[in-house]
């Protein structure tokens, strides 16, 4: 009753499925490239700011805010917001508190023939269409002027804060600051 032992079964294993896959992997790889290389498609960045119907108007040509603005810092996307209305004057030169990465603090005193509700309006719109976040809507430090704080991470991974706080007014005119700084943290 005893079997006489037998060599065991001897199968072969093709890599011949494996091959297949790793061909197809391949094969698709190589199309899709190709595809990209010759059609080369390009995608269109466009930057639409919002029309913003009423109140005062921007002064598309003002130097005023030119300053505040070195190569390279603030970068684009947040020195869009360096804006005024028209019939604005400065009223002091430009104030520097700091001028490098993570120490730049410009700042401004202007006044505008437009009353202080319609200086408040224009920047509350225009800021925040230019995708600022207003974070403070109220009255400056040891103050009843008013002040907005607006506040935006730029392309240069610093957040930034923009105030405006209004110092003096009557029916006339406004006398405000613009101050433009760089937040005590990367993002």
């Amino acid at each position: 009753m005893s079997d006489a032992p037998k060599p065991p079964v001897t199968t072969t294993t093709s890599i011949l499925p494996a091959a297949m896959v790793l061909g197809i992997a391949v094969f698709v790889l190589i199309f899709f490239t190709a595809i990209n290389i010759f059609a080369n498609p390009t995608v269109q960045s466009t930057t639409t700011i919002p029309f913003v119907v009423g109140g005062l108007s921007v002064d598309e040509g003002s130097t005023l805010l030119d300053g505040c603005q070195l190569p390279g810092n603030p970068p684009t996307d947040i020195s869009a917001a360096l804006l005024v209305p028209e019939l604005t004057t400065a009223k002091t030169a430009i104030q520097w508190r700091g001028q490098g990465p993570g120490g730049y603090d410009c700042s401004r005193q202007l006044s505008v023939s437009a009353s202080q509700s319609d200086l408040i309006s224009f920047y509350k719109a225009r800021v925040e269409a230019r995708g600022w976040k207003l974070f403070s809507n109220g009255t400056a430090y040891h103050s009843k002027n008013p002040q907005l704080l607006f506040q935006k991470s730029g392309s240069d991974t610093f957040y930034w804060i923009l105030g405006i706080t209004v110092t003096q007014h009557s029916s006339q005119s406004t006398s405000y600051t613009v101050r433009l700084y760089q937040g005590a943290s990367l993002i």
